[in-house]
Formats: structure tokens, sequence, C-alpha cells
């Protein structure tokens, strides 16, 4: 069984529990993801499978990819994933996963790539402290010292320094898995995922 998923972020909203409590849940367009490539230890070293999800028309695939597709007998696919899978001799090109395969799941892991803040400062960065604001301090926002003197006489790697905040793979996990409607293809997962609307996003069981 595939354990992963991929999916499109559709927005947020929220529903109410058993005891009448409101949940907020971010509802996720799940597949349905078809199965391109099958990698067993034999061939490559490993198991695993290959994954995609969403439809392209045949014009938009270049020949390397329309060839990959028509040699595992698949329509093409837009986003192609690959996941490690216990024993890939019991997968076969052309299997399908579907939102169904988690419904008795209760939690999971969710991978998306996060919005992007742009160039940003120290504070709002590694939310660290301002100066003084007043007494003829200069040092609102500034980052103060970042490195030593006679030693190491340079500035250490990973230091927390002002850069480009976001737009990076970020996985947030054992999230809980709220609701499952197979006949439209969603998942209502509790809390927020990573990313912005219309985001692809990977599933797998926590």
């Amino acid at each position: 069984m595939v354990s992963t998923i991929l999916g499109r972020k559709i927005g947020m909203t929220q529903v109410w529990d058993e005891d009448d409590n409101v949940v907020p849940v971010t509802v996720i367009q799940a597949g349905p993801c078809v199965v391109s490539q099958v990698k067993t230890k034999a061939t490559d070293g490993y198991d695993a499978v290959q994954i995609g999800f969403g439809s392209v028309s045949a014009k938009h695939v270049n020949k390397p990819m329309a060839g990959h597709f028509s040699r595992a007998g698949v329509e093409p696919m837009r986003y192609l994933r690959e996941v490690r899978v216990e024993n890939g001799e019991e997968h076969n090109c052309g299997d399908v996963v579907t939102v169904a395969d988690f419904a008795d799941v209760k939690s999971v892991d969710v991978t998306g790539t996060s919005k992007g803040k742009g160039f940003q400062g120290t504070i709002k960065r590694w939310n660290f402290s301002r100066g003084p604001m007043t007494h003829g301090s200069r040092n609102q926002r500034k980052p103060g010292s970042i490195g030593q003197c006679a030693y190491p006489a340079r500035v250490r790697k990973g230091l927390h320094m002002a850069g480009h905040m976001g737009n990076e793979r970020v996985t947030v996990k054992n999230l809980k898995l709220i609701q499952v409607d197979a006949e439209q293809n969603l998942m209502l997962i509790k809390g927020a995922v990573p990313g912005g609307k219309n985001g692809i996003v990977s599933i797998r069981m926590a």
C-alpha cells in the first residue's frame, strides 16, 4: 500500500465535532494519484513508486516525459513525486491511490512549500528583540554583534541574520485527519498546512 498521496490546498474553513466544538480545518483536494513507475531493489537498489497528480494536455509534455508515460501505460500528469515503499514488487504501473485509502487514518504528515516572504530582517525572520527606542539609542532593529574578535575572528556558519525568508520545503507532523470525502476527493485536516491556496502538498500517513 502506498502511504502517500498528493493534493492541492483549497483553503481553510471550520467544522463542528461531535461535542459541538469548532475545529479549524484545511481543505485539500487529494488524488486520485496514479502510479507511473515502480522501482525495486533488483532494478534500482531500493523500493519506491512514482505517483502522479493533476492532468495535463499531451501537447504540453516534452518527448522524454511522453515516452515515460507511454511506457507506463498511463495518461500524462502534471506533478510527479517518488515515494518509498516496503516492497516495490507488490505495486504495478496504473495503480490508483485515492483518499479512500486514508479513511481509517487518524493523523498525517503534510509536506509543502511555505509562503515566500522575501528579504526580511532578524526581528521578523528569527524573532529577535528590538533595542531601546529612547535615550539616544540607535539600535532599534539592528542585529547587533555577529562575531568574535581574536577567536575565531570570523562569522560562524549558520548564524541567524537577515536574509531570504520562506519559500522552502516544510513538513508539519501529526496533524489530525478530521474527515475524508471519497466522492469529492477531499481531506479535512485540523490546523494549518504549509503553503498558500492552490499549493501542491504531499500527505503521508503518520
